[in-house]
């Protein structure tokens, strides 16, 4: 005998295209034109701040930077569907979800110039701070959920993994872990096309890397990650559904920059897939629309980039100011210090030991 027993599909989402023009079908009821304003303001605000920061990399004043440029839509989209009960686990490049999530920017950079104390995330931000090794953020994630549910708290997970992590071991034990106990977790593939200097084609023979949350038991589509409304709509309804369990959504972004700035993208990409991505930018066909309807104009834009540049400007000030403080390394680890750390603390600080380093 032989038979099917199981048919698998992955939805794609678009609702704004490259040129601005809007599916009304799709379009989410729930957004206002003063929405998406505010999606564009953000995501505008993102990028401004990502420039800054990889200026200031490039001027020795901050350590190894991971550039967001051309993924505003993704990040921006999903951050603004989640609500105040909503958690989020990042990676190492979720600066945009940290942006509209409340963190503030004098953190942002001290984070960034390397400081213990910058990944210090205030209440109200619902998340962990960044997470580098790669996937390692998912097991967190799941395990948060878990708790979330078991609290009935009626808050969702939301966690972004990028192209190059769904190779991993940790993100197929989180997703088997999320859909064996349906835990509230949105998985938001973050897909830009390299992994470092390895590209998607080379990374998984899979059609979609959205259909590996099939195995898993998991509901998942693909989405235009360079259409902001489509993202918010995704993750959105995906929150909505939490309580029945898991989502995957994989977003289709570029990685305009560099994987981070200690990697030179020219010894390994054509220039030319990148300027084929341009004509896709997020923030473009947002301006797009919003022009269209007589919503947005020449002096609103200067406005608002002086209103930004003036924001980051202020951080850095202050994040530059910043006296760094070594037992830092010792707190934000734990709910309590471990006893070994104590002892560790204790004789470093009866050792005078930073006192004598610093002379």
């Amino acid at each position: 005998m032989l038979k099917r027993v199981y048919d698998g599909t992955v939805d794609y989402l678009q609702i704004m295209d490259e040129f601005g023009s809007i599916d009304v079908s799709l379009f989410p009821k729930d957004v206002t034109d003063q929405q998406i304003v505010d999606m564009y303001k953000w995501m505008s605000f993102a990028r401004q701040l990502d420039a800054k920061a990889l200026s200031l990399q490039r001027q020795g004043r901050a350590v190894t930077y991971a550039p967001i440029l051309g993924q505003e839509a993704t990040q921006v989209g999903s951050a603004l569907a989640m609500g105040p009960k909503d958690f989020f686990v990042p990676n190492f490049r979720q600066h945009g979800v940290f942006l509209v999530r409340g963190l503030s920017l004098e953190a942002f950079f001290i984070y960034w110039k390397g400081f213990e104390e910058g990944s210090t995330v205030g209440k109200g931000v619902n998340a962990v701070s960044y997470i580098v090794p790669v996937a390692t953020q998912l097991p967190h994630a799941v395990g948060i959920a878990y708790a979330q549910k078991y609290r009935k708290t009626g808050g969702a997970v939301v966690t972004y993994v990028g192209d190059g992590g769904t190779s991993e071991g940790n993100f197929y034990e989180s997703m088997n872990f999320a859909g064996v106990f349906k835990v509230p977790c949105v998985f938001i593939i973050e897909n830009n096309g390299w992994a470092i200097s390895m590209p998607r084609a080379k990374q998984s023979a899979t059609q979609t890397l959205a259909q590996k949350a099939i195995a898993a038991g998991i509901p998942t589509m693909q989405v235009d990650g360079n259409d902001v409304i489509a993202v918010y709509k995704a993750t959105k309804d995906a929150i909505a559904k939490s309580g029945n369990g898991p989502s995957v959504i994989e977003c289709l972004t570029y990685r305009m920059s560099m994987h981070t700035t200690a990697d030179d993208p020219t010894k390994y990409r054509d220039d030319s897939e990148v300027d084929a991505w341009k004509p896709k930018d997020p923030i473009a066909r947002v301006a797009a629309y919003l022009s269209k309807k007589g919503l947005w104009d020449k002096g609103k834009e200067q406005k608002m980039q002086d209103d930004n540049l003036k924001k980051i400007d202020d951080a850095v000030e202050k994040a530059e100011a910043f006296k760094p403080d070594p037992r830092s390394m010792f707190k934000n680890l734990y709910s309590f210090i471990p006893e070994t750390l104590q002892e560790e603390l204790d004789a470093a600080e009866q050792a005078n030991f930073w006192q004598q380093k610093s002379d």
